[in-house]
Parts: C-alpha cells; structure tokens; sequence
C-alpha cells in the first residue's frame, strides 16, 4: 500500500485547544485509510487506537472544514421544561443564547424513552413512530445559526452563535450547528430523565438533504448519539469531495454552498488540489464509529451523488468491520421517489435500525443492509478509490 505521506503542524487557538492543521506532501487519488494515523505509518489495530485516530479526524475536519466546534462547560448551560418543552439557556462571554424544542411523547410504552431528534425537522415518515415507544423532537438549528438557502437569513459573522464566539465569525455553519445538538443533549443530561422522561443514552438524530448532512455532523461530534440516520445528505454530506471532482451535475467541493463551509476549504482544496485534502468524508461518515449509522440515498437527483456516496459508505465501513461491529453501518439506495420522501420500500431498513439501536432490540438481523442499485456494483470499481 502506498504510505500517505502528511506534512503536520500543530497550532495552537483560542482557549488553549490545540487542532491539527494537516496537508498531503502529493496528490492522493484514492480514499485517504481512515484507519492511518496521521504519521502515515500506524495502524489502527483497536478500539483505543481508533478513539486517538477520531480525534485526528475531528481536529482536520474542523481546522480544514468546517470550523471549530468549542466544547461548554456544564456551569454554562441552564436547562428547565416548561410543559413539554426543553429550555436550554447557555451563556459565554457574557451572552446568553436560548435552545427550544418541544418533545412529543410516544402513546405506548414507558418512559424513560428513547428519543429521535429531526435535524431542523424529522421528514422521517410518522408511521415509523406511532406504534413504537419513542419520543421525536425537532432541534430548530435557526436558533443558532439562521442560514437558509430559500429564506432571509443573517450572513457569517452575524448569527446568534457569534454573539458568544465572534472569534469563531469564518466558521461554516455545520460546526455551529452541531455544537447546538450538543447543547439541547446537554440540558436533557442535566435535567434527568425524571423531569425529561428522556433516556439520554438512547438519543438518534436524523434530518434529510441539507438537514441530512446535518444529521451526519451532529453524529460525528457528538458520542452521545447513539443512532444517526442521514436521509438524502448528497455532496458534503457522505459522499466523497474527491470522487465528485470535475462530475458534473453534483454537488462538488466546488459546488457546494460555503455558508455551510469554511471559505478556506474551498482556497486550499478548489479543482485538482482535493486531492490534496488529508481527509475525505468517507472519514466524516467514519467518527460515528463504533456506534451506529444508517444512510438513505435516493438515485432519482443525480446532484445527490449517490454514486460517490457508495464509495465512499464502502471505504467507511472497513472501520466498523475492524472493530467488529459492522452490524451497526447500513446504507439502502434507491430511486422512485420524491426527495426526502422516504418510501415504503426502505422502512424495513429505518426500522431495523430503530428498534436494534433504540430500543435494543436483540433479534434483530442488520449485517446485511447494503442495499445499493445493481448498476453501481457493475460500474464502480471499488478498488481503483480504497486501500
């Protein structure tokens, strides 16, 4: 195998947190190894190793990608409910930004129950909750970061989030809104099940399209969630910057919308020089490991990049699969649909994954759910972009 070589260096930022600002020594046209330190020579070979090897890939998406997400102490964040509805207060720098989200409560069961946040709103079908003791919840991402293709919207610098990081003004907008997710987790966490009826090590997150990439983000940096399932997420979401370049019709790294990125990434790594990035998505896909994930394609818009998303879910799997937990990675692609409407013909595998990884189900069966058209197998030669 050809060894990665990197050029690193460590810089140090606000706060004393230290990240890792890494670039390739040469072009690298395949998918960088997910299980490759960033020395280029160690090997993952345990769970231990892979915790030290997500931090690496976390400390590059941020420096490279997205921004930082800055951590919050507990004594900055203030929770209550009032009725049904979560009331986070987190205060920085002498701002307080507020988090609401009301909880809808399941009719059968128990609490506490296990909860599934929509991403800006769950467009996952109401059929797949109804019957099942889980409480969903949408996180209003607009509270933190407001940024809309379609509607008004504060520009970078001016968002609720820069009141208590006006530091952090370049960051794209995934990083912020993650670092919201992780605030309403937060209040749950301190406010206990018994004023929540919430069991917080029982929390999924999902979103579709733009919120689907969001889903993906708020997993990633967030250990807490113990499902994530990323409907439709497209170009910057699963699917792979490198296999995308130069493709038309797909959201590249060139074509993506920078409000959610940092403007740098798009200096640095524009055309050929992707190949220069240290990282991938396949490798955002992959610090959700060694919990659970499930991603949905729909092959009907091609700007999705559902051929990209293949790829580069298949180099991202070998992690769960060296770990020994391969049942907890899935993917199901398909067309005849409208976008972010899931069909029937892809419930069995949401519900698989609901009930095996929310409501721990143990009979259940989800090694196999690798479901992808018979035309991406024939076409795509897996080997030519993973190690």
């Amino acid at each position: 195998m050809k060894e990665i070589k990197r050029f690193i260096t460590i810089t140090l930022v606000c706060c004393a947190i230290s990240t890792t600002q890494a670039q390739l020594a040469e072009p690298y046209y395949k998918l960088p190894d997910p299980l490759l330190m960033n020395d280029g020579k160690t090997k993952v070979e345990s769970l231990s190793d892979w915790n030290k090897r997500r931090q690496e890939i976390g400390e590059m998406i941020q420096e490279l990608g997205i921004g930082r997400k800055p951590e919050v102490s507990s004594e900055a964040v203030k929770a209550s409910m009032r009725g049904d509805t979560l009331i986070v207060d987190i205060t920085v720098n002498g701002e307080t930004l507020t988090l609401k989200s009301c909880i809808h409560y399941p009719t059968t069961g128990q609490p506490p129950y296990a909860l599934m946040i929509g991403t800006s709103m769950l467009s996952l079908p109401k059929p797949l909750f109804e019957n099942r003791p889980i409480a969903t919840m949408n996180y209003h991402e607009a509270q933190v970061n407001d940024y809309s293709q379609w509607k008004p919207h504060h520009e970078r610098g001016e968002h609720n989030f820069d009141r208590l990081y006006p530091e952090l003004k370049d960051n794209g907008a995934y990083s912020e809104w993650a670092w919201g997710l992780s605030r309403i987790i937060d209040g749950l966490e301190q406010l206990g099940a018994e004023k929540t009826k919430i069991d917080v090590k029982r929390i999924g997150v999902s979103g579709c399209s733009y919120a689907g990439k969001m889903s993906l983000f708020c997993g990633a940096f967030d250990e807490r969630v113990a499902l994530t399932i990323a409907q439709e997420p497209g170009g910057g979401g699963a699917a792979s910057w490198r296999y995308n370049c130069h493709v038309d019709s797909v959201e590249n790294l060139d074509r993506t919308d920078y409000h959610w990125f940092l403007e740098s990434m798009r200096e640095k790594f524009h055309g050929d020089s992707v190949f220069l990035m240290p990282y991938d998505h396949h490798e955002l896909v992959t610090m959700i490991c060694p919990r659970a994930l499930l991603v949905l394609g729909n092959t009907d818009y091609k700007w999705l990049a559902d051929e990209s998303a293949y790829v580069s879910l298949n180099a991202a799997r070998k992690v769960w699969e060296k770990l020994g937990v391969a049942d907890r990675m899935g993917y199901s692609i398909n067309g005849g649909h409208p976008h972010c409407l899931l069909p029937e013909s892809q419930y069995p595998e949401v519900e698989a994954f609901i009930d095996k990884f929310l409501l721990h189900q143990t009979d259940i069966d989800t090694r196999d759910i690798r479901i992808a058209p018979q035309e991406f197998k024939e076409k795509i030669d897996l080997k030519k972009w993973i190690e």
